[in-house]
Parts: structure tokens; sequence; C-alpha cells
């Protein structure tokens, strides 16, 4: 479960102890593992020590679907059974991973196909890390397989979609948390207790959302066979074919619309999310944004470089903007939030938080990350890790299975991961149409807009079959014909 017992010779990285192994209430209390989960969830934690594994299957055996799948693995006994991917190159570097970090030493079953993989229905809990145009079909196979499911954000790459995962999420009775982590980020909980709940910044009137990474792929790399071992078809599902120019993965699929919503979709979620968390918000009365590709022209990418957008709640804007290249405008928080009050600003990013007072006679308060190497040094040597996001992670991890536990609402909920996921959709539609719109999702329309309306479903590539809220608990897709 972490260094200490490991070195106590009784676990494996998040491996589960047999009974005749099971270290003492005490003992484990004393370990970052208890440590961690008692302080999160209270006596909950204390009791993750005496369950059985649970059951787990990953759809998606990339970068960051590995990395949650390591991140759970650390914090709850759980057996590692079965693991998805298109890509066989990824899915035997997946396998070979899980086998070498459970305890039983069992090499998870491998699949290409998610819909033979959920078919045995002998998982407890499926984490989605696939790209996201395959999102809604994953969540909404594993929700009917009777899964509870960790699902990567954003959580749709279309409105219709994500109202047709919350539909099977509450049809089922199954739990989604959604991986929208910055909710259980430390620093974030504590910015929020101390500075907006304690009501220091005042009247709020105004927020700004950024990101200024120059994360945006542009190359022009030429058309090429498909390798043997990566099933592109699969890969691509109901997205649109294109002609296959490289391996899709490390962020080159991100820089097209046909599997995403650009940087809005990728980066703005998170932080909308977060403000919403903070403020207490729920779908925004208006959206409209601008943009387009401004600078960067010269190579295949079609997501914007430069947009700006617009969430209307009542009494302020909440205004995001994204640029892929230049310099950002504050040089300690290129990727944040800065909520405005009549009484000072409040900024924050994933790897810190200030609050700023006008009075210069008031005190300022710095929040620094929260980092775990000491407890866990087995992040330091994992490839491409994200050191600041992995506490953060580990809490979300276990705030789920507190969830699954309850058979309650997690903190990030399917529901509100899906507010933000769709509002930052309508965003790019609003964009795309050059005028604001208004989202009703009641009646799952945009108010008097049928164009609009009509883009909230993205058209599907045969033979898959787009969910619609109506009809989740069929099918979502039909099998490949052979």
């Amino acid at each position: 479960m972490n260094g200490a017992l490991r070195e106590a010779g009784r676990f494996s990285i998040g491996g589960w102890t047999p009974p005749e192994f099971r270290v003492s209430r005490r003992r484990w209390l004393q370990t970052a593992a208890g440590a961690l989960a008692v302080s999160t969830l209270g006596a909950y934690g204390e009791e993750l020590i005496h369950q059985k594994p649970r059951r787990v299957g990953l759809i998606g055996a990339g970068w960051y679907g590995k990395s949650d799948l390591w991140r759970l693995n650390q914090v709850a006994p759980i057996e590692i059974v079965s693991i998805c991917d298109p890509d066989r190159h990824y899915l035997e570097e997946a396998i070979q991973m899980a086998a070498q970090r459970q305890k039983s030493g069992n090499k998870p079953r491998g699949y290409t196909d998610y819909r033979q993989m959920l078919k045995e229905r002998d998982l407890d809990i499926v984490l989605v890390g696939s790209p996201d145009h395959w999102h809604a079909l994953h969540a909404i196979a594993a929700i009917e397989a009777g899964a509870d499911v960790y699902l990567q954000k954003p959580t749709s790459a279309d409105v219709i979609e994500g109202e047709a995962i919350l539909a099977a999420a509450r049809k089922h009775g199954r739990v989604v948390q959604v991986g929208t982590q910055r909710k259980s980020t430390p620093h974030l909980i504590d910015a929020k207790k101390r500075v907006v709940e304690a009501g220091l910044l005042g009247k709020v009137g105004h927020v700004d959302l950024c990101c200024y990474f120059h994360m945006r792929a542009n190359g022009n790399p030429p058309v090429q066979p498909v390798p043997d071992y990566f099933d592109y078809d699969m890969w691509t599902g109901p997205a649109p074919l294109r002609p296959f120019d490289g391996m899709p993965h490390l962020r080159w699929w991100r820089t097209f619309m046909e599997y995403g919503n650009g940087i809005v979709g990728d980066m703005c979620v998170h932080l909308l999310d977060t403000v919403r968390w903070m403020l207490g918000l729920g779908w925004p009365k208006r959206i409209s944004s601008v943009g387009g590709i401004y600078v960067q022209k010269e190579g295949k990418s079609n997501i914007t470089d430069t947009q700006t957008a617009v969430f209307e709640y009542d009494g302020f804007n909440v205004v995001w903007q994204h640029r892929t290249w230049g310099l950002p405008t504050d040089p300690d928080y290129p990727w944040a939030l800065f909520i405005h009050g009549e009484k000072g600003v409040l900024k924050a990013s994933t790897m810190q938080a200030d609050f700023i007072p006008w009075d210069k006679k008031a005190e300022r308060i710095h929040f620094d990350c929260l980092y775990e190497r000491e407890q866990y040094p087995e992040d330091l040597k994992e490839e491409r890790i994200e050191l600041n996001a992995a506490p953060a992670t580990r809490r979300h991890m276990l705030d789920f299975l507190a969830a699954i536990d309850k058979r309650s609402r997690p903190v990030a909920d399917i529901e509100d991961g899906h507010i933000s996921s769709a509002s930052c959709i309508l965003a790019n539609i609003a964009m795309e149409l050059g005028r604001p719109l208004v989202y009703d999702p009641v009646k799952r329309e945009v108010v008097g807009d049928a164009e609009a309306t009509a883009r909230l479903r993205r058209p599907y590539r045969a033979p898959w079959r787009h969910p619609e809220p109506e009809t989740v608990a069929s099918p979502a897709a039909v099998p490949k014909q052979t």
C-alpha cells in the first residue's frame, strides 16, 4: 500500500493483505496510507484494511489511465482483473506493470475490445481513461455491466452523451466519480475554507480562468500504414476515421476536434469545475465564446490556439481565456483561477494559492501544494507522473470508495462533472455559431435555437450508435460487423 508497509514485508504497492498477514489496527494507522485514509475519511479509512479486494478493470491503458490505476492501487486493497486497450503494446505493458504491483502477482486479462471485457460482468470498479470521444460509450457500458465508474474528464465529447451517462448512473444506481480532482486537492480545500467560506473576499464580482500552456500539438506528419499491433478502427470508434498519420497517443489526438473539445474541453473544465465548487454555482445562465487559430496556422491541428469564453452567473461572469503561444499574464499562475472580490483576490492553481487583500494592512495568505514523496517514494520512479496531482488523486479515490460503500454521491459526482464538461462544450458551439447560448438541462435543448440544439449530439460513425438519455438501458453500440 505504501513504502512503510512494504518495508514491513506485508504489502506490495496497493496490494491486499491476506488475513494471516494483516497488521494491527494501530500499526496500519501509523502508515502513510492509513493516516491518509483516516484524515480524509475518518472512521471509514480504518475500515479499508479489513475489506476484501475490489475487482478493478481499466479501459484505456495510456498515461493517465495507468496513473489513475496506480493511485487507486496505493490506497485500497484491489485486484486488477482486466485491462483493455486497442494498442497491444500499451496493453501488454500495463498488464506486466499490474502483475508486478499487485500482491497476488496475477496478470490481468487483456482485451482490445471493451465489450468483451465487460461481458464477463466480474468487475466492481471500472476506470475509464480512454480519449474523450470514447468516454460516454465506455462509461455507460460499464454502468450497465454493474460496475461503479471512475471517469476521466471531460465526461463526454458532446452534451447529450453527458446527459446519457448521468441518466444511466441514476437508473442503475451506480457511483460515478469524475476525475476533476481539484475538489480533493489539499491546498485548494484549505483555500476554499479559509478564504471563500470565511468571507475574506467579500462580494465576488468577477472570476478569471486561464491556461497559457504551449500544449497544442501542431505538426504535419505524413499519412502512413497502421502498425499491426494497433487496432486503429477500434481506437477511432464513433469518431470520424482520419487518415492515419502516426500513433495518436501523447496529446496528438487532443489537437483534433474530431476526438475532443480542444483546450477548453481539456483544461477549462478543471478550473470551471473548481470555481463552481468553491462558489456553489450550478449551470451558467448564458454562455458565449470567441476564438480561432490566430497564430499557429502551419500544422494540421484544428483546435483553437486562442479563445475566450464567458459563463454568465447572477451578479458576475466567469471568463476563460487560453493561448497556446506567447507568455502567461501572471508567470506564477499560467493555468489558474482568479476570484475577484471587493475585499481581495484569490489566485489558485494546482501548484499553489494566494489570497491578496485590497487592504495592505490585512494579512496575505499563501497555500502550498502538498507533495507526498516521503510517504510514497515509488511516485518518484513513475514515468510522467504529476507529483503535484498524485496526493489529490489518492484522496479522490478514497472519496470514491467511501461513496461506493455508502451508496452515496462522491465529491465529483457525474452530475457536477457533466455540468462543467457540457458548459465547456457549449462554449465551443457558441464560438462556432457566433452567438450566446442558453441551455435548458430539463428539456435538453438550447433555448430558442434549433441549430445549436442539433449540435448537442455529434454524428457517430457506423456501426456505433449515439447513446440517448431515454434509452440508456439498451446497448450503446452494436457489435462490429464481420
